[in-house]
């Protein structure tokens, strides 16, 4: 697993498309998301596991970096091979990256 600041990963992906997963909840979506992610809440992740191809890169993504880290480390123990935690969440992104992005 690897961990990026909002800087980073912004670098990252210019050159690279991982999956964006987005595991907030569906109100914090709405509130602001990447415009390519997908919504998969942290308390659904088990239920769709199988649904993730364990070879894909994925980048995870919360609000602070907290549930990401939590999914991404499960992610890392059951075998997934390029998981990416954004550190500092989309609050991060917001403040560093994208500040037209709403802050919540």
């Amino acid at each position: 697993m690897r961990d990026f600041s909002a800087i980073e990963l912004d670098e990252y992906l210019e050159g690279n498309q991982p999956l964006l997963l987005d595991v907030r909840e569906q109100w914090e979506w709405n509130k602001c998301h990447f415009k390519d992610a997908t919504l998969l809440p942290m308390g659904q992740i088990m239920a769709n596991i199988d649904t993730l191809d364990k070879s894909q890169e994925i980048v995870i993504i919360c609000h602070h970096g907290i549930r990401s880290m939590q999914v991404a480390r499960y992610f890392d123990s059951i075998g997934f091979e390029n998981v990416i935690n954004l550190r500092g969440g989309i609050d991060a992104w917001a403040k560093q990256v994208d500040s037209s992005m709403e802050l919540y």
